[in-house]
């Protein structure tokens, strides 16, 4: 009789037991929206650098371009959305380590650092985190990102409007200029009539850190115009709006390339090669409208109202819709300006 009791227990028990099983697992997440993800976003970076980032997806995979403070838009290595939470964006560098004190051999590797980026709408928020050398631990950076709207059509230049131009550099000193970090050291002066950055580094000396110098005023859109003579081997940059750079740089003879004199750097490739030889006077002719770029070097097109997509390495400011400076790069080289000339366009 107790053996009988014993067995309806148990078998009544069993249901129980299985009930509880099935509440308790875990279920697998079937959702996979990543179209809250895609898309451009420019961000603000923990610290006041600017980055940009390009999600989109591929055939059959998720792929992205990433730009962090300085340098190229890159490619990432890999992109995956993480448990339907977030998204992780990988950059890989390859990186030269020395092995002894001596600097006696060195080790090329493959360093990744990614990004964790949790959706807000029309916003998003993350941190990069970067491996420390030692491989015991890691740095992170916060960052907020904004959504950007597409590109809208390039305007007929023929029909937009001027203002009254405006001289930037009246060839005696700096007024109405200033540097964007007036901690770092002035390699610009003024040198009969011409603005010259020359920033010296002495051999066996502390590295000196050199500044950009920018606009007090801050532009919308606008024509510039500017002479600029860049000595062999050295570079520069001018920023439009504290935001895109067309680069300044001895590239005479070489193919055209997004890294050349008056390209958008690492962006916008011009389409013809027009620089003179280094240490000649060259001539600089620059549109920006509307998120659209035109580039004359030389009396020659080389960059034809394209889009600008988003900011450029050495960018100030995110927000590709507000006002910004003209700024020239003072940290690379040496090189001189004259003649410049801001010619606001008229909305």
């Amino acid at each position: 009789m107790k053996t009988k009791l014993l067995l309806s227990a148990v078998l009544l028990l069993i249901p129980a037991l299985n009930l509880c099983k099935t509440e308790t697992r875990e279920v697998p997440v079937t959702g996979t929206d990543i179209s809250r993800y895609i898309g451009q976003w420019t961000i603000d970076i923990e610290g006041g650098g600017v980055g940009w980032l390009e999600v989109r997806q591929e055939d059959n995979y998720l792929d992205a371009d990433v730009l962090w403070i300085g340098g190229s838009v890159l490619p990432a290595s890999y992109v995956f959305l993480a448990r339907n939470e977030y998204l992780v964006v990988q950059r890989s560098n390859n990186v030269v380590r020395k092995t002894d004190s001596n600097n006696n051999s060195l080790k090329s590797q493959v360093v990744t650092s990614w990004m964790e980026i949790r959706n807000e709408g029309d916003k998003i928020s993350g941190i990069l985190l970067t491996p420390r050398a030692n491989g015991l631990s890691v740095d992170t950076t916060a960052f907020i990102g904004t959504r950007l709207p597409p590109v809208p059509p390039a305007h007929d230049l023929a029909n937009v409007r001027f203002g009254e131009p405006i001289s930037l550099f009246n060839g005696k000193d700096l007024t109405g200029w200033k540097f964007i970090d007036e901690k770092q050291a002035n390699g610009f002066r003024v040198v009969d009539g011409m603005l010259v950055n020359d920033p010296v580094q002495k051999e066996g000396a502390p590295h000196i850190s050199y500044g950009n110098l920018r606009t007090e005023k801050e532009f919308e859109d606008f024509n510039l115009k500017l002479e600029v003579n860049v000595p062999p081997g050295n570079n520069s940059g001018v920023y439009l709006r504290g935001m895109y750079e067309v680069q300044v740089i001895d590239s005479y003879k070489r193919d055209p390339d997004s890294h050349n004199m008056g390209a958008i750097y690492s962006r916008i490739r011009p389409t013809v090669s027009a620089e003179k030889p280094a240490g000649q006077w060259q001539t600089m002719d620059i549109t920006l409208c509307d998120r659209h770029a035109t580039v004359i070097l030389n009396g020659i097109k080389i960059i034809d109202n394209q889009p600008l997509f988003g900011p450029t390495g050495g960018a100030i400011k995110s927000d590709v819709f507000a006002p910004g400076p003209v700024y020239l790069q003072g940290d690379h080289g040496n090189v001189s300006y004259r003649n410049i000339v801001l010619t606001p366009i008229l909305k």
